[in-house]
């Protein structure tokens, strides 16, 4: 199970809480925010995880050093800003897998990774994303699936009583990924899922785990309270 966590963004939003720091090492209940999601990983049986880093990469390797985790870790350094699809493909280049996971390194979505990868092979899909079912929110895009599980759209932000969001977690098919040629500054969300919905086999896996995404600064000390109370 080969997992790539992008951690290379700014944080612009974070800020003034957490400082210049990547946000994947906010502190969060006593510990870098990374430090839950490898706890995560390990729980999942992660093999590998590969980091795609950009923005003060430094503080991220320079932690890793003083760590001990039961998969092997590699990172990729972006020169530049890629966006969220440029930064998976450079990671990608180091993976070895068929299928490969993709998490973000400012959220938590603690899906069953074994069985979202069990549902992404029986669909042979392209992307599988998994889907959290939110009540009475307008900070996140719906998305809209059929009976199949097939995903058929992506809509853009706006209040919505009941809906299923993109939780940040997918399994790409390497192969499908690849073979589109996409550019190398690119967002993931908007110029692959968003573009190529009714050209490729997106589908979306459902799960009502636990999930948070630490990039405003409410979300972040809600984080504080969840994570202290487990």
């Amino acid at each position: 199970m080969e997992v790539i966590v992008l951690a290379g963004g700014l944080g612009t939003r974070l800020q003034g809480v957490i400082g210049s720091q990547p946000k994947c090492m906010a502190i969060v209940a006593g510990e870098p925010f990374l430090f839950h999601l490898f706890t995560y990983l390990t729980e999942q049986k992660c093999s590998r995880v590969i980091l795609s880093l950009g923005f003060r990469h430094e503080a991220v390797t320079e932690w890793l050093v003083s760590t001990h985790w039961p998969f092997e870790i590699s990172y990729v350094v972006e020169q530049e800003q890629l966006g969220t699809g440029g930064g998976i493909a450079l990671a990608m280049k180091a993976t070895q897998s068929k299928d490969i996971i993709v998490i973000n390194g400012d959220t938590m979505f603690r899906v069953n990774l074994n069985d979202m990868m069990q549902f992404h092979t029986n669909k042979n899909a392209a992307t599988s994303v998994a889907l959290k079912e939110m009540l009475e929110f307008e900070r996140y895009g719906i998305v809209k699936t059929n009976a199949a599980q097939l995903i058929t759209s992506f809509e853009e932000k706006q209040y919505c009583a009941k809906g299923w969001i993109n939780g940040g977690t997918y399994m790409i098919n390497k192969a499908s990924f690849e073979a589109m040629k996409m550019p190398g500054k690119f967002s993931f969300e908007k110029d692959y899922l968003e573009a190529y919905v009714n050209n490729q086999s997106f589908f979306g896996y459902a799960s009502d785990a636990y999930f948070i995404d630490i990039g405003i600064p409410e979300d972040y000390t809600q984080a504080q309270i969840d994570f202290l109370n487990n």
